[in-house]
């Protein structure tokens, strides 16, 4: 009963921190404007605690839930959306990711590689006039430039912000996700509410953040896995891995749990949609230059291509680097080959064969890969933080669970 309360009241105080506290503008304003909308969510959801002779109903939950995405996402992303086209500073009030990706757009739309940045003889070349030289780079597989199509189009600027699809996206895959998963209304209000209501995911809506979008498309890839058809997740799956690395690692093990409704082993079809949709896409670009290609998705992220990049929170494997400049290049390729093996020897001796093992795996791996990684944001810890919710949500209810729903449904029914 009192889960809501608290998540409202740590989001409070992760807003206020984030308005007060933050290095970044962008995030300082983002703060001012959500911590209303979380301290209001946590004055509501706690009288509503308190004042129901039973717990809230899950629908009461939903719509508070859902005011709060408003309140703490739409409404800044809304704002700093406005006020980027406003003619001031845009760094002020858009990631540099949404500036990269609707970059590469143009670059599509007028039938160029997107892929444009690499180092020779150290000097850059691809330099974007006007913006900084690691936004010169384009660190995502070419799928992820489809978020950027709109704004190389006709339509209003605003409307064609990337920050706009990731949303629209996440939204709308996070609902036909949740509705064709058969699991009560409460765990479905609590994966919405780790998706879309937390002080990372609403952060990440308002100011331009790429992760959320991928989240969601592997969300539905572990449903339609859960569900038995492997060829649809596949192609789910195709597609999300032509966007970002970060959805390798579920990728792969899903392929692990593919069985279709006769509980027979599909591997080869889950592999075979997924390898018809990512393959072409990745292709494409590879191989129009496979040395510029390397530069951008390979080279810049890991920290190796002489420029530096923006990613670098203080977790573990950045501060290593940071404090021992030297190891540098060893030190991913050594956590790689010990993280891998460690992998493989675990999958041959544990082999998790069911979504629910699978999604706690790949939560354990990418949480040990994003602390390790040299160059990385603490936002990507929401990639193992859903994978961990998904797990639950996919594990059958106790007997004690279903029993104790029945109870406050009954109870809801005679108060109404």
């Amino acid at each position: 009963m009192w889960f809501d309360p608290a998540l409202y009241g740590l989001s409070t105080l992760f807003a206020l921190g984030a308005s007060s506290l933050s290095s970044i503008p962008l995030y300082r304003e983002w703060g001012q404007m959500a911590l209303w909308a979380y301290l209001s969510a946590f004055v509501i959801s706690l009288c509503m605690t308190r004042m129901a002779r039973i717990a809230p109903s899950v629908r009461a939950r939903l719509i508070l839930a859902a005011l709060v995405v408003v309140g703490a996402a739409v409404v800044p992303m809304a704002l700093e959306i406005s006020w980027r086209f406003d003619g001031g500073p845009q760094a002020l009030h858009v990631q540099p990711e949404v500036v990269v990706i609707e970059h590469a757009a143009h670059e599509v739309a007028t039938g160029h590689d997107p892929y444009q940045a690499r180092m020779s003889h150290g000097e850059l070349m691809g330099r974007v006039p006007g913006l900084p030289d690691y936004e010169a780079f384009f660190p995502y597989l070419p799928a992820m430039a489809l978020f950027g199509l709109p704004s190389t189009t006709a339509m209003p600027r605003g409307i064609g912000d990337a920050r706009v699809w990731f949303f629209l996206v996440t939204a709308l895959v996070v609902a036909m996700a949740l509705w064709r998963l058969p699991v009560g209304q409460r765990r479905r209000l609590r994966a919405v509410q780790v998706m879309l209501v937390l002080p990372w995911a609403a952060l990440t809506i308002a100011t331009g953040g790429d992760d959320l979008p991928i989240i969601a498309l592997l969300l539905l890839a572990v449903v339609l896995t859960a569900q038995k058809r492997p060829l649809w997740a596949g192609l789910v799956l195709g597609l999300v891995s032509a966007m970002k690395f970060t959805a390798w690692p579920l990728a792969l093990f899903l392929l692990l749990a593919a069985r279709d409704r006769d509980e027979r082993k599909r591997p080869g079809i889950m592999a075979a949609g997924l390898l018809s949709v990512s393959v072409p896409l990745v292709l494409i670009t590879l191989v129009a230059n496979p040395r510029t290609f390397v530069a951008n998705v390979v080279l810049f992220p890991l920290g190796l291509s002489g420029v530096s990049s923006p990613a670098g929170s203080a977790l573990p494997g950045h501060i290593v680097v940071s404090l021992i400049p030297s190891v540098h290049r060893i030190f991913p390729l050594l956590c790689a080959v010990i993280g891998v093996s460690y992998l493989v020897w675990w999958i041959r001796s544990h082999r998790p064969d069911s979504v629910v093992a699978v999604c706690r795996l790949a939560g354990w791996a990418l949480l040990i890969a994003i602390l390790l990684a040299p160059a990385t944001r603490v936002g990507y810890l929401m990639y193992p933080l859903n994978f961990f919710v998904w797990s639950w949500l996919l594990t059958e209810p106790s007997q004690s669970e279903l029993l104790s729903e029945d109870r406050l449904l009954t109870r809801y029914s005679a108060a109404a």
